[in-house]
């Protein structure tokens, strides 16, 4: 193998996995023209195309897919052995990549990362924010972030962040307009801010539970989005109901823009969990994300 060989085949497996030279330039912290450059003289070397490229997209070739089913295990076994190398050192030092929500990277992850970066300067965190069920394994994550009844069993899970509570608000006009609903059952006679799962594509059924009763109710309303800080906002506007995290709306309720419904309908529930697979050796970067992340339900923070 030539010098730079193994330097043009870490190219060709970003610009393969990312799809695209934009996200893996970004990936690499290298401009697009070089990555296209890399990857023809690769091409060259080899005498076969790898990549085949659109306007709009890039796809490896069949020849470009063997390579790459090749290279990713192969290149992910030697970053994990100089991750051990790392290791050997006294301060934390290294990448984390976590990929969470946006309300997990708000309301409990900042503040948390905020600390950890300025105690340990050679730490680097990578927070992708993105609302679907991330595989962490396949897209090399080091520990992902969801809700505490969403967690695969095969994972380890520490708890980062108190109990949970979705609650049902509307504006006092749009109250004044509908009326006020005594059931979950009502739900279908208004209009309701709907929201779109990320992962599965679907509109959320609206759950709800009191004495033991679950009802699910699938509802109906002119605006579909894919954001809760969205539906609060078109809450706030009257054109419906929205079904949101308590704590989005909490300073909306204190001035009165929103008002809650339902209350007793809308039980806690189990919240953010930091998940990772079950292995023994973690890097002590990754540990002091996790030490400063448990959450302490006696403290008031999670220092």
């Amino acid at each position: 193998m030539q010098r730079d060989e193994l330097g043009d085949l870490a190219v060709f497996l970003a610009v393969a996995e990312e799809r695209s030279f934009t996200r893996a330039a970004a990936r690499l912290g290298t401009s697009q023209s070089s990555l296209s450059h890399t990857v023809r003289r690769l091409e060259a070397r080899l005498g076969l195309k790898l990549l085949a490229r659109t306007t709009r997209s890039v796809s490896p070739t069949e020849a470009g897919q063997q390579l790459l089913e090749t290279l990713g295990p192969a290149l992910g076994d030697i970053s994990a052995r100089l991750a051990a190398l790392g290791r050997l050192r006294e301060t934390p030092a290294g990448l984390v990549r976590i990929t969470c929500s946006r309300h997990a990277a708000e309301t409990v992850l900042w503040p948390a990362i905020d600390r950890v970066l300025t105690r340990y300067p050679d730490i680097q965190v990578e927070l992708s924010i993105d609302g679907a069920l991330t595989n962490i394994v396949t897209d090399r994550f080091d520990a992902g972030v969801r809700l505490g009844e969403q967690v695969e069993k095969d994972m380890i899970a520490v708890r980062i962040g108190p109990d949970l509570r979705m609650v049902v608000v509307g504006s006092p006009a749009y109250l004044a307009r509908a009326g006020m609903p005594a059931s979950p059952r009502d739900l279908p006679g208004h209009r309701c801010i709907n929201l779109r799962m990320t992962t599965k594509g679907s509109l959320y059924v609206w759950e709800f539970e009191r004495d033991d009763q679950v009802l699910n109710v699938r509802v109906d309303g002119a605006l579909i989005v894919n954001d809760m800080a969205t539906a609060t906002r078109a809450a706030d506007a009257g054109h419906g109901l929205a079904y949101v995290m308590e704590d989005q709306v909490q300073a909306r309720l204190a001035e009165g823009r929103l008002v809650r419904v339902l209350e007793d309908w809308c039980p806690t529930f189990a919240g953010h969990h930091l998940y990772y697979p079950d292995r023994h050796d973690l890097s002590p970067a990754f540990a002091a994300v996790v030490r400063a992340l448990r959450y302490h339900p006696a403290r008031d923070d999670l220092e």
